[in-house]
C-alpha cells in the first residue's frame, strides 16, 4: 500500500481484503471508495451509511450540486465533484430540483461544508443525503482521482461503509425505464402542442418550454405516440435528457423513426440527441470519460461563435445519420455537440439548453425549435 501525501487518501495497487467500515476514536464513521482497477480511496463518510456500487464519474462544476445530484442522467452513477467545496450554500427546496428526488448512487467530495450559508438553503447537504439514503464520502484528494479517470477513463467502483458488495455497471441495463414518468402529463396552454419524450427530462426543459407558452405533453419513453390509443395531437416533440446507453432505448428509437417518417419537428436534447441520431442511421460509443460540467466550449458550426455549455453525458455521436450536418463540436476535444438536418425539420443538442444550473447562452435553441415548428404547422394548414 503507498500513502498519498494528503491525508485519508490511499492508492493500493493490488487486491485488498478486510474492506469492511471501521470508526475513528473520534466516533466519526468511516470508508472506502474502491475501483475496479484495485485503486482504494480511504474517506470519511457525511451520507447515509450504507455501501453502495455504480460507475464512478467527475463533475468539474463550481455550483449546481443539487441540480446535478437530481439530474436523472446520473442514474447508476457515483459522483465525484472536482471543486473542493461542497455543501457551503446548503440544499434549496424542491422546486429548484431538476426532479423529484436524488440520483445519483453515492457523491465524492473533497471539503464537506457542514455550516451552509444562502437564503434559499432548507436544509444541508447532510440531511438531505440521509434522508434519501445515498451514500457519501469525503476524500482529499478529489483532484488525485480525477486524473486517475481522466487518465485510464471512467470505470465501475463501489463505496464501502457497512459491508463489501459487488461491482455494479449501470450501462447494461435501460435506465431509462426507471428514471422516465409512468403515465401521460399534460401541462400549459398555447397554440403547439409539444409531445416530451420523457427520458429521464430535467425540470428546467419543462420550465424552458412552458414559460414559451405551448401546450406540452409529458409522455413515457415506450409511448405509442403513433398508435390509436393516443388522444392528443401534436405539432413537434421534444426527445429529452436521460441516463445510460443510448442504445438500450429502443422503444424510443421506434417511436423517433415514425416521426421522421412523417417528418414531425424534432428536437434531442443530450441523451434525445443520441437516440435521434440512431434512429436515422448514425451510431453512438461511450466516451473516455464524458462530459460533466457547466463550462463546456462549443462552436457553432461554420462560424466563429463559441457557447459555454452545461452537460453531463457518457456517450456521444460518433457517426452523423444520412442527411445531417454538424451543428455544433466540442471546443475542447472536437466531439460532435449537435445535428441539424439539411432539409426535414430535425434538430439535436448533446448540451443542455435549458441553462440551469449554467450560463443561459444556448437558451434561444427552444425559440428556433419553436419558429420551425410553426412554420411547419402553417404549411399543414
Amino acid at each position: 500500500m503507498q500513502q498519498n501525501m494528503v491525508d485519508r487518501t490511499f492508492l493500493v495497487e493490488e487486491d485488498s481484503t478486510g474492506l469492511s467500515s471501521f470508526t475513528l476514536d473520534t466516533g466519526t464513521r468511516r470508508g472506502m471508495l474502491v475501483l475496479e482497477d484495485g485503486t482504494v480511496f480511504e474517506g470519511i463518510s457525511f451520507g447515509y451509511e450504507a455501501s453502495t456500487a455504480g460507475e464512478v464519474v467527475f463533475c468539474t462544476g463550481m455550483v449546481g450540486y443539487p441540480e446535478a445530484m437530481t439530474d436523472a442522467s446520473y442514474g447508476g452513477q457515483i459522483l465525484a465533484m472536482t471543486y473542493p467545496l461542497i455543501g457551503n450554500y446548503g440544499v434549496p427546496q424542491a422546486e429548484h430540483w431538476e426532479s423529484d428526488r436524488i440520483h445519483i448512487a453515492g457523491l465524492i467530495v473533497s471539503d464537506y461544508i457542514s455550516t451552509p450559508s444562502h437564503a434559499q438553503s432548507a436544509m444541508s447537504l447532510r440531511s438531505w443525503l440521509q434522508k434519501e439514503k445515498v451514500p457519501a464520502l469525503e476524500i482529499k484528494d478529489t483532484r488525485l482521482l480525477t486524473r486517475h479517470i481522466r487518465t485510464h477513463g471512467t470505470m465501475l467502483g463501489k463505496i464501502v461503509i457497512d459491508e463489501d458488495l459487488p461491482f455494479y455497471d449501470p450501462n447494461l441495463e435501460n435506465l431509462v425505464a426507471r428514471v422516465s414518468c409512468k403515465q401521460v402529463e399534460r401541462l400549459g396552454e398555447g397554440d403547439l402542442t409539444i409531445a416530451l419524450i420523457d427520458c429521464g427530462t430535467k425540470q428546467n426543459i419543462i420550465r424552458s418550454l412552458l414559460r414559451r407558452n405551448v401546450r406540452l405533453v409529458r409522455v413515457p419513453w415506450d409511448y405509442n405516440l403513433f398508435g390509436s390509443a393516443t388522444t392528443f395531437d401534436f405539432d413537434g416533440i421534444v426527445i429529452s435528457n436521460g441516463p445510460g446507453d443510448p442504445k438500450t432505448v429502443q422503444k424510443t428509437i421506434e417511436t423517433i423513426q415514425i416521426a421522421m417518417e412523417r417528418a414531425v419537428p424534432m428536437l434531442g436534447i443530450c441523451l434525445g440527441h443520441q437516440l435521434l441520431a440512431l434512429a436515422a442511421g448514425g451510431d453512438t460509443y461511450k466516451m473516455k470519460f464524458g462530459h460533466r460540467s457547466q463550462n463546456q466550449p462549443c462552436l457553432l458550426n461554420d462560424s466563429k461563435r463559441c457557447f459555454i455549455t452545461t452537460q453531463n453525458h457518457g456517450f456521444a455521436v460518433g457517426t452523423l445519420p444520412p442527411g445531417f450536418a454538424p451543428w455544433f463540436i466540442n471546443g475542447n476535444d472536437g466531439t460532435n455537440e449537435g445535428m441539424i438536418h439539411h432539409e426535414l425539420p430535425f434538430f439535436s443538442v448533446q448540451f443542455h439548453p435549458e441553462a440551469r444550473p449554467g450560463p443561459m447562452d444556448t437558451d434561444w435553441i427552444f425559440d428556433h425549435f419553436l419558429a420551425r415548428v410553426r412554420v411547419e404547422k402553417e404549411a399543414r394548414g
